[in-house]
């Protein structure tokens, strides 16, 4: 029979169930949803031994916790208020079994229920902020189950019925409009696709907040142009703008407005806008301006001759074996200085001199970070040559360096000579060289080249990572030509993986090939690898970066040939990232449990939960076992906070990085076949566990 005791003659039993931290129990939205109806379900009590007349709390634990919340608040007495209970009686292990059956079989609300429980509330009050505060969860949370309150019927229908899952629920809402999300649901509700895959495919008709088109035409300028921005409510920094030609048209007007300031600034003959940080695409078929340095003055001349006898004293004091190590170091620092101020005279940037600037122009860029910048690079529209006194004319196309115009010059001719890729294969006069001296100046070329690559660290990067990379991406730069297209050895290799056949979906896998898709491919378009490694140098840093990692990322191979063995390499470089394995992987019927006997799966049971979980398990099928292991595993039971927590954090050794390097924060495990580690799988929103967000399930507790 159900009766009333007052708050301050209720304290909580030693043998309640619940265990876990009050941050973990959720007494927050608790003792709000109790503020705002009242104790809907009776605490279990029995009588204490002492003092006489009180009573202790074996099942109700999160809501007298969260209505001592409320008394230390001063929201409510604890010596008038009234708490409806009812009173057992029976040894300690009785009591404790009712209250862990009482936990064990109480159902959160499905995500779908909570959606419209929420809409319900919001149609009635119309103030989300007292929704959020009512049942003690944020205000985003919120918003993202009235987006997913508001998905287009078959997808929501699909969710309330368990077909797909929350985060698939969720990429569909990552868009407002139901058109979209209903284009995207007629092809893929029959396909077993990632949340990620989702988003990717509703992305592809919007443009990013942080593209550069959008940060140049700005948010407030495309608001008032009319257009639209979708918020991702459930992914920080995702907006997309789903009037992409509408921010395209915007862009350009803005472009077209500053080339054709600047084309009226510098007198040049064209200047040409373009949505890209490099030209090459919009610079084919022109012809390249290759500029000289000015003609060095007098005092230019004088000086370098002052820096060279200079040098030569400091190079003789330095000999000197009595110079203290002071000396020494002012002495070497001067040296450098003035050799930076040699280089810097001898390296005078190039000056388009103003005959040619009505003949030639220059392409407005647009940088990663939605800047415009002018390229330094100029192009004409028709070949110019330039006539001497002494000569009938000389192109200033691509791949050569004539001297500056003096006289006059002729714009018109030809197109572009091919070019001789053989000459350098005979003797003056014509004679063909023999094999044999031809292979020997070859190499003593290559030497030099290599010599000189020494002094350019940078440019020997860039060499390198884009023979790796293009030799990957272009179908045409297959390993066997590698060494006569690249001049090179340099490889970056598919791994030579184990032959598994097909592989089971993974996070990873999905990750992997995200980043190939958000990768800077444009300078892949191109036919030649000259012409490719003209516009891989022209990438920024970052974007070379991105495909640093991932070309080497690309190149790891699964373990060392036919052995089963770890690569201790890869475990050290593991080690310092401080990779959680269990973040990124989670075992599954596919991918673990239905391949190892139920003698392995029932040992791993015990060590996760003891033997209460594998005795629960002991009477099921194999396949009944394996389905029920993979929600375990995955979070998704409901269990005690400890045995979801070690599920949580498991992974088979054969997954974990065996870091043995001395120091490291990782340690070698046992070679048991299974083993708890320590690590945890984060799930669901951060600080709101799903299902908790309705308070009329409050009876959910111990």
């Amino acid at each position: 029979m159900i009766q009333t005791v007052k708050l301050n003659k209720l304290r909580l039993s030693p043998i309640n169930v619940r265990t876990a931290p009050d941050e973990q129990l959720q007494i927050e939205p608790m003792a709000a949803s109790i503020e705002a109806k009242g104790v809907l379900q009776n605490l279990l009590v029995t009588p204490a031994k002492k003092p006489r007349g009180t009573y202790e709390v074996f099942d109700g634990g999160r809501r007298w916790r969260a209505l001592r919340l409320l008394a230390d608040r001063g929201s409510i007495s604890d010596a008038d208020f009234d708490v409806p209970v009812m009173v057992l009686t029976g040894d300690d292990a009785e009591l404790s079994e009712t209250s862990t059956a009482t936990n064990f079989h109480q159902l959160k609300m499905t995500p779908a229920e909570e959606c419209r429980a929420f809409q319900h509330f919001i149609g009635t009050t119309g103030d989300i902020d007292a929704v959020a505060k009512r049942f003690g969860v944020t205000r985003r949370f919120v918003e993202g189950r009235l987006r997913l309150a508001s998905l287009a019927e078959p997808i929501f229908e699909a969710l309330s019925k368990g077909e797909i899952t929350l985060d698939i629920a969720k990429a569909y809402a990552s868009t407002e409009s139901q058109d979209k999300q209903l284009l995207v649901w007629s092809s893929y509700q029959h396909s077993h696709v990632t949340a990620d895959t989702i988003r990717r495919v509703i992305a592809n008709e919007t443009l990013k907040a942080s593209d550069p088109i959008a940060m140049l035409v700005g948010e407030a300028r495309y608001r008032h142009a009319g257009g639209k921005i979708d918020g991702d409510l459930f992914t920080d920094g995702n907006d997309r703008w789903i009037n992409p030609e509408l921010a395209h048209r915007l862009a350009g007007e803005i472009m077209e407005a500053e080339a054709k300031r600047i084309g009226e600034e510098t007198g040049l003959a064209w200047i040409r806008p373009i949505a890209s940080n490099y030209a090459h695409n919009a610079a084919h078929g022109l012809y390249r301006a290759i500029l000289q340095p000015p003609p060095l003055s007098d005092d230019q001349k004088a000086r370098l001759v002052e820096i060279e006898e200079r040098r030569g004293v400091l190079e003789v004091a330095m000999q000197d074996e009595q110079l203290t190590e002071e000396a020494f170091k002012l002495l070497d620092q001067e040296d450098d200085r003035l050799i930076a101020e040699a280089e810097a005279i001898e390296n005078r940037a190039p000056v388009l001199p103003d005959e040619l600037r009505p003949h030639v122009g220059a392409f407005l860029l647009l940088t990663p970070q939605g800047e415009m910048r002018l390229d330094t690079q100029y192009y004409s529209e028709q070949e110019i040559l330039i006539e001497r006194p002494d000569d009938s004319g000389g192109d200033v196309g691509e791949g050569d360096e004539p001297e500056q115009p003096s006289g006059s010059f002729r714009v018109g001719g030809g197109a572009p000579a091919e070019p001789t890729y053989r000459r350098e294969a005979v003797a003056p006069g014509g004679k063909p060289l023999s094999a044999r001296l031809y292979d020997e100046l070859a190499v003593q070329r290559r030497d030099i080249l290599a010599s000189c690559l020494l002094a350019q660290p940078a440019l020997a990067l860039d060499y390198a990572l884009f023979v790796m990379v293009d030799a990957r991406t272009n179908p045409s730069g297959g390993l066997a030509s590698s060494s006569t297209k690249y001049g090179t050895t340099i490889r970056a290799m598919g791994p030579q993986d184990p032959a598994t056949g097909d592989m089971p979906a993974s996070r990873a896998r999905e990750y992997l090939a995200e980043a190939h898709d958000g990768l800077d491919a444009g300078w892949t378009e191109f036919d030649s690898e000259v012409n490719r490694f003209e516009a891989f140098r022209a990438l920024d840093d970052d974007s070379k970066a991105n495909w640093l990692a991932y070309i080497v990322a690309m190149s790891l191979e699964a373990k060392p040939g036919l052995s089963n063995e770890q690569i201790p390499l890869h475990n050290r470089m593991a080690s310092i990232l401080d990779i959680d394995v269990a973040s990124w992987w989670r075992p599954t019927s596919a991918n673990f449990f239905d391949r190892v006997n139920k003698g392995s799966i029932m040992s791993l049971l015990h060590d996760v939960g003891g033997p209460a979980l594998s005795a629960r398990h002991a009477s099921l099928k194999k396949t009944e076992i394996s389905e029920s292991c993979q929600k375990l595993f995955a979070g998704e039971s409901i269990v005690e906070p400890e045995v979801k927590a070690a599920a949580l954090a498991w992974v088979p050794n054969a997954m974990r990085f065996l870091d043995a390097h001395p120091g490291s924060a990782s340690s070698p495990a046992t070679e048991d076949a299974f083993d708890i580690g320590d690590g945890f799988a984060d799930g669901g929103e951060p600080g709101v566990p799903e299902g908790s967000a309705a308070g009329e399930l409050e009876g959910a507790d111990a």
